[in-house]
C-alpha cells in the first residue's frame, strides 16, 4: 500500500511540477486548493496505513511545489539579467528578515540559552522562510484577482459546507478512534492530552457544567484554520448575485468555529474597505459582523452542535476545573492576552532571542521549553530576537500601506485581518495563509495603479497572469 501511495504520488507531483514550471501561477491556484484539503487528506492516508517518512513525503508536496515556482522566478530573472518587479522597501525588509533568520539558524543553541534541537531548528526555518518565498513569487507571478476571488470564496464554501455536515452527522467518538489522534501524535508529534482522548482541545467548547458543543474543525483539522478562510473569504467574495448563497455558507462556517478573533478580523477588514473606499457600506458590514458574530457567540452554547465527554474525560475536565476554577476554563481570551503579555516581558529582557525552535508549535511538537507561544510577533521575537521581530513588522507593515497608498481595498483588507489574528495565533505558520496571502498580497504591490478613475473602480482587479 505504502509503495503504491508513493509511486503514484512520484507521478501526480511530477506532472504538477511540469505545469508549476512552465506556469507559476498554476502553484497558487494549487495551493488554495490543496492547502484546504491538505490535513484531511493526511489524516486519510494516515488511516490508510501510510505512516512515518512515507508520509512525510507526501506532506512535503506543497514546499515542491512552492521552490519549482521559485526556482523558475529566478531562472528567469537571470536570463533577463533584471529583476521582474521594482523592488520596494517591504522587499529591503523581507530579505533582511530573512537574513537574520538563517543567521540564527546557524549560531549554536547554546550561545543563545535556546535547547531546539536540530530538527526544531530545521522546522523553524521552513515555518519562517516558506511565506518569504511565497511573497517574492507573488511580486514577480501576479494572478487575475477576479478568478482568485471566485475560487477563494467557493474553497471557503466547501469548507463551511463539509464542517456543518460533520458537526451534526457525525459522532465526536468516530474522531476518536478513526486514526486522527494518532495522525496527531505519532505523525505530526503533537502531544495533545486525555482531556479529549488526544484530540486538540479546541475540537470542541467547553461550556462548564460539563456541557460540550462541536466547533466546526472541517478538512483544515481545525477550527481556526477553518475560520481565517473563511474570514478571508467574506472580505474578498466578489460582490455578484451568484456568490450570495456561497457568502451564506462561509459566513456559517465563520460562525459555528466558534472563533472570535476571525471575527473581530473580519470587522477590522470591513473598516479598512471602509477607510480605504471612503463608502458606507463597509462601516455598516463593520458594525453588522460585531453585532451578528458576538450574539452568535453568546447563544452557541444553547444552539450549538451538542456532544459529550466520555467518562475518562470527563474526570480529567473535573480535575483541571478544581484546580484552575470553572471561570477560567470558560474564558480563552485571558490565556490568549496572558500568553502576550509573558511573550512581550521574554523578549525585552532577552532581546538577542534564544535561536530558531524555541517558540510556538515547532517547540511544542519536538517538547522543547517554550518561550512564548501563540503569538506570531513574540514567537519571531523570541527566535531571532527584538531585531528579527522589528524586521518582520516592518515588512508586514510596509505591504500593508503600500496595499492602502495604491488603492487596494480588497487585498489590504484581507492582510489587515490576517495580522490581527497573529497577535494572538501562528497566523504565519497555517500553510493556507502562510502561502496564499502573502502570493496575493505581494501581487498586489506589483501592480501600482495609475490615475484617480482606476483607483475608484468598484471591483479591482490584476492584470492577465503572466508567466
Amino acid at each position: 500500500m505504502t509503495a503504491l501511495a508513493l509511486v503514484v504520488y512520484a507521478l501526480v507531483l511530477a506532472v504538477a511540477a511540469t505545469f508549476v514550471w512552465r506556469r507559476p501561477v498554476v502553484a497558487l491556484y494549487v495551493f488554495v486548493v490543496g492547502l484546504a484539503l491538505h490535513n484531511a487528506a493526511m489524516d486519510a492516508l494516515y488511516g490508510a496505513g501510510i505512516h512515518g517518512h512515507a508520509l512525510t513525503a507526501i506532506q512535503a508536496w506543497k514546499d515542491v511545489l512552492l521552490l519549482v515556482a521559485l526556482a523558475r522566478v529566478a531562472v528567469d530573472a537571470l536570463r533577463a539579467r533584471q529583476l521582474p518587479f521594482r523592488p520596494l522597501l517591504p522587499d529591503a525588509f523581507a530579505l533582511a528578515f530573512a537574513v537574520i533568520v538563517v543567521v540564527y539558524a546557524l549560531i549554536p543553541q547554546h550561545v543563545l540559552a535556546g535547547h531546539a534541537t536540530h530538527k526544531a531548528i530545521a522546522y523553524a526555518l521552513r515555518h519562517d522562510l516558506e511565506p518569504i518565498g511565497a511573497y517574492f513569487i507573488g511580486r514577480a507571478v501576479v494572478p487575475r484577482l477576479r478568478d482568485v476571488r471566485w475560487l477563494v470564496l467557493a474553497v471557503a464554501a466547501a469548507v463551511s459546507a463539509w464542517g456543518l455536515l460533520d458537526v451534526y452527522a457525525i459522532h465526536l467518538s468516530w474522531w476518536r478512534h478513526n486514526g486522527t489522534v494518532g495522525y496527531f501524535d505519532k505523525q505530526l508529534g503533537y502531544p495533545y492530552g486525555p482531556g479529549l482522548s488526544g484530540l486538540p482541545d479546541n475540537f470542541v467548547l467547553n461550556a462548564g457544567n460539563e456541557h460540550v458543543f462541536r466547533r466546526l474543525v472541517s478538512t483544515f483539522l481545525s477550527p481556526l484554520g477553518s475560520a481565517y478562510i473563511c474570514m478571508l473569504a467574506l472580505l474578498v467574495a466578489p460582490r455578484a448575485r451568484a456568490a450570495i448563497p456561497l457568502v451564506l455558507l462561509a459566513a456559517c462556517g465563520l460562525l459555528w468555529t466558534h472563533t472570535r478573533a476571525a471575527i473581530l478580523g473580519l470587522a477590522l477588514g470591513f473598516l479598512v474597505i471602509a477607510g480605504v473606499w471612503r463608502r458606507p457600506w463597509p462601516l455598516a458590514a463593520c458594525i453588522a459582523t460585531l453585532v451578528v458574530g458576538f450574539a452568535f457567540v453568546k447563544a452557541f452554547p444553547h444552539i450549538g452542535p451538542k456532544t459529550s465527554f466520555t467518562s475518562a474525560e470527563l474526570k480529567v475536565q473535573r480535575t483541571n476545573a478544581h484546580k484552575t476554577g470553572a471561570a477560567k476554563v470558560r474564558v480563552s481570551s485571558e490565556s490568549h492576552w496572558k500568553s502576550l503579555r509573558e511573550g512581550i516581558r521574554t523578549v525585552v529582557h532577552h532581546p538577542q532571542g534564544y535561536g530558531l525552535g524555541n517558540a510556538g508549535e515547532v517547540a511544542f511538537r519536538e517538547r522543547v521549553p517554550l518561550r512564548a507561544g501563540e503569538s506570531n510577533y513574540t514567537e519571531i521575537g523570541v527566535e531571532t530576537g527584538l531585531l528579527g521581530a522589528l524586521l518582520f513588522i516592518a515588512w508586514n507593515l510596509g505591504v500593508l500601506a503600500v496595499l492602502v497608498v495604491r488603492c487596494r481595498p480588497v487585498l489590504a483588507a484581507a492582510f489587515a485581518a490576517v495580522l490581527f489574528v497573529a497577535i494572538q495565533t501562528d497566523a504565519y505558520g497555517i500553510p493556507w495563509l502562510a502561502f496564499c496571502v502573502w502570493w496575493l498580497a505581494a501581487a498586489a504591490l506589483s501592480d501600482p495603479l495609475r490615475g484617480t478613475q482606476r483607483a475608484l473602480r468598484r471591483r479591482p482587479s490584476f492584470p492577465a497572469a503572466r508567466r
